[in-house]
């Protein structure tokens, strides 16, 4: 007798044409996972009756639903197709590109922190984004050190762009008068404002070694959360709603593409921003998106619900700090409404891939510390909210969150 193995199970899942259109054929996905719970479930309705011998005699099987989580670890080019789903965003926008100027001057700050001033063109006109990691090109002479690396912009106005290279290498000072270019890398992402996606997925788990197949039609991805321990691998889960699940003796996806091969993120390559200011005291950080997505839990006549309905999206997580000045507590006690920026690379080199998650506006609600014969560490839990001051030719988006992925062509 053979027993399905999870090394032999297959995990691979597309987007539907619409609800009540399950996914088959070609153009499936597969994909990596740690662990992958989906599952059908169905209640159970017991007779409430007071019978004489005491005992109950009816039950039924009532509404059907699918329900479970995609785990994983968090890589680059990995999940983006589930990741614009959560975002209920179409698609992921192509980089924004300076086109080549002359007019640039490069300048160190400290370390690795600098500027590239304009002079006569607009950064923020061009598209860039306070959060997002672009490479430059073009530098000669003792700018020569600006040419692709990853460079991490942290504050910017129409003329200044201000961040600091990913990999620790110092600014290359340099006078305007090279031909420069500066290319944010990959592709973003983010919560739009209007004509939001409502994605259906069908997703299937084959398990190959004893020839059996399950589909898990009309999935809503429902939210993402993302953990970056100090010491460790990078995590990602995926909720999954769903309406029902068919099963048979194969796949019903012929030729999926390969899974993703795109490395894995660790927070020990990277850095965090708050309020525009480099924290080298965070010991963990994760943050989720909820959609808040909900079920009627059943109608007559049927024992499947209609749909899977989305709410409102909202985002939250939580830092441990050590306490080693008032700042980040103070921040808490004014309510003083920050951003956060994380940016992760797969190694510590110049153009190594990266992913860089942006929450303009946050509120941090609380300051726990702890005790103990150690170095103490604050909790602070936070809500990232809209940021309404932003859009088109300012240095952020009207959006919670942005989102950047450089292996994403």
């Amino acid at each position: 007798m053979t027993i399905a193995s999870g090394v032999f199970t297959q995990l691979a899942a597309k987007k539907q044409s619409g609800l009540g259109s399950a996914a088959s054929g070609a153009s499936a996905q597969l994909y990596r996972r740690t662990t992958a719970t989906l599952n059908k479930k169905k209640a159970f309705y017991k007779s409430n009756e007071i019978d004489p011998s005491m005992q109950r005699s009816d039950g039924r099987h009532g509404v059907v639903s699918v329900d479970g989580t995609i785990n994983g670890e968090l890589s680059v080019g990995g999940y983006n197709d589930f990741i614009s789903s959560v975002l209920r965003s179409t698609a992921w926008s192509a980089g924004v590109s300076s086109g080549a100027l002359i007019d640039v001057t490069a300048a160190v700050t400290s370390g690795a922190n600098g500027t590239f001033t304009t002079a006569g063109a607009n950064f923020l006109t061009l598209g860039f984004k306070i959060g997002m990691v672009v490479r430059w090109t073009g530098w000669s002479t003792t700018g020569v050190p600006n040419n692709a690396h990853n460079f991490l912009i942290t504050a910017l106005t129409s003329t200044v762009m201000t961040g600091t290279m990913l990999d620790g290498v110092a600014v290359g000072a340099k006078a305007a008068g090279d031909s420069v270019t500066a290319l944010s890398v990959g592709k973003h992402n983010y919560i739009p404002t209007s004509s939001h996606a409502r994605d259906y997925w069908t997703i299937e788990r084959n398990y190959a070694d004893i020839t059996q197949s399950e589909q898990f039609i009309d999935c809503a991805i429902t939210g993402m959360n993302v953990k970056l321990p100090a010491s460790g691998m990078a995590t990602i889960d995926f909720p999954i709603m769903g309406l029902n699940m068919t099963t048979g003796t194969a796949s019903v996806f012929t030729s999926p593409t390969a899974a993703p091969t795109g490395n894995i993120l660790a927070a020990a390559n990277g850095a965090v921003f708050v309020q525009g200011t480099k924290v080298a005291t965070i010991t963990s950080l994760d943050f989720g998106v909820a959609g808040n997505y909900s079920v009627p839990g059943g109608v007559l006549g049927s024992n499947a619900d209609p749909d899977v309905f989305p709410g409102m999206i909202d985002v939250s997580g939580n830092m441990s700090v050590l306490f080693d000045s008032v700042t980040m507590r103070d921040y808490f006690l004014a309510e003083t409404e920050v951003s956060i920026i994380a940016a992760f690379t797969t190694a510590n080199t110049a153009a190594a891939d990266v992913m860089s998650f942006t929450f303009p506006v946050c509120k941090i609600n609380g300051a726990d510390k702890d005790d103990g014969e150690k170095g103490l560490t604050m909790t602070m839990p936070f809500v990232a909210l809209r940021d309404t001051t932003g859009g088109a030719g300012t240095d952020t988006f009207d959006s919670i969150m942005l989102i950047q992925d450089s292996s994403i062509t």
